[in-house]
């Protein structure tokens, strides 16, 4: 079901005195403009530059439809960057391979590729009004950062990208973005070893580089920055393989008892049953008060009335809209969050069912099944799942 929320509110304009009449004409046919467009960003109405957009076409009805070759590497970025390519490393592959960008350059940037992977059209969905127009005779538009009201519309039209890969991607860039330093661009477990002293990321640092003792190692990046040293051990790319494989296995071990837990939980703590009743009901009140608002407008631009009554009665039905909206994008965060969890759990719960013990590490089920790593010490390194299972272990296990 398509589902549409408002990120921002929208703030009315207030007269202090009654305006001219030409003054008034003015201000009417601006403010039925900017209206227009909320109504029209606030009813769902989507569209992108076909043109320079990767992965749809516009379909008949002027909405996104499938392009089959281009949905193939949309995918395909999606699944380097799942397997441990950085954005850097997936620009330069596209560009090797004579692949032309979305706007047709022989060149991909970081920029491109990282667009692609946060953009929530590929998953189904659409943020409306990312950018805005300041002023409409120059055309000059602008980033929105909070100006005017932004909506979010799901299940807008079929997705590329499963809504469980995308989130699993966005967590990957989530982890990136709190990295201090940028090595995570070279592996798989960058931004995802935290340091349990400091919360700070475990960085790739090389031992006796140019000896024939040269040793990779994974440590706190702020291990001696600090004026009390992190008390965290160092561990070498084979140790935290082998301690991610230890917890995998337990977990797939007591398959049976999670799966119970998680089915309770996907039944009874993530229900949105109510809350969606809740959204429908909200929707119906959010036409009424628009349809309350453009009435308001149109009277004033076809009769003479008080300035100050008309604005008094604005302002109050555009507060109630507003209000409404807040209401509905409250209502819709929940639902957003609690299936978004849901995602992740029924995620998990399939890989359960259907793996056996894992006997040698794979980048891929390391970056699908574990959400990070947190090392407190050697005899306490947890492991934790997408899901949130927490697995305790330590060296002497692995």
């Amino acid at each position: 079901m398509r589902r549409i929320s408002t990120a921002r509110r929208i703030t009315a304009t207030c007269f202090s005195k009654p305006l001219p009449l030409k003054r008034r004409i003015g201000c009417c046919f601006s403010e039925n403009c900017t209206w227009g467009q909320r109504k029209r960003f606030s009813d769902g109405k989507v569209t992108v530059p076909f043109g320079r957009f990767l992965g749809y076409d516009r379909g008949e009805d002027g909405n996104l439809v499938i392009n089959p070759e281009q949905a193939k590497l949309v995918r395909r970025i999606y699944g380097m960057f799942l397997l441990g390519k950085s954005t850097g490393q997936i620009a330069k592959i596209l560009t090797d391979e004579g692949i032309p960008t979305p706007g047709g350059k022989a060149v991909w940037n970081t920029s491109c590729v990282r667009s692609i992977l946060s953009n929530e059209k590929y998953k189904g969905d659409a943020l409306l009004q990312k950018v805005y127009t300041t002023d409409f005779l120059t055309k000059k538009k602008k980033k929105n950062e909070g100006e005017v009201p932004q909506y979010y519309v799901r299940e807008n039209h079929e997705a590329i990208i499963s809504p469980d890969t995308f989130e699993a991607v966005q967590t990957i860039i989530t982890a990136h973005k709190a990295s201090k330093d940028h090595s995570y661009a070279t592996s798989v477990f960058s931004g995802r070893i935290i340091c349990g002293d400091c919360g700070g990321c475990f960085g790739s640092k090389i031992w006796h580089s140019n000896t024939k003792y040269r040793k990779a190692v994974w440590r706190c990046n702020h291990k001696f920055s600090g004026a009390r040293k992190c008390a965290t051990p160092t561990l070498t790319p084979d140790q935290i393989k082998k301690l991610f494989l230890h917890a995998a296995n337990m977990v797939i071990d007591r398959r049976e008892e999670f799966i119970a837990v998680y089915e309770d939980v996907l039944s009874r703590s993530l229900d949105t049953s109510a809350l969606e009743r809740e959204l429908a009901e909200l929707e119906t009140e959010i036409k009424i008060a628009a349809d309350m608002i453009e009435s308001c407008i149109r009277e004033n631009a076809h009769f003479a009335i008080d300035q100050d009554d008309y604005q008094t009665r604005y302002n109050q039905l555009a507060q109630r809209y507003d209000s409404i909206k807040s209401r509905y994008a409250h209502v819709t965060s929940q639902i957003q969050e609690k299936t978004s969890r849901r995602h992740c759990i029924e995620m998990h719960l399939r890989q359960l069912r259907e793996r056996d013990l894992l006997t040698e590490f794979r980048e891929e089920d390391w970056m699908t099944m574990a959400d990070h790593m947190v090392v407190y010490s050697k005899d306490d390194i947890r492991v934790i799942f997408k899901d949130g299972t927490e697995i305790k272990a330590g060296l002497s296990d692995v």
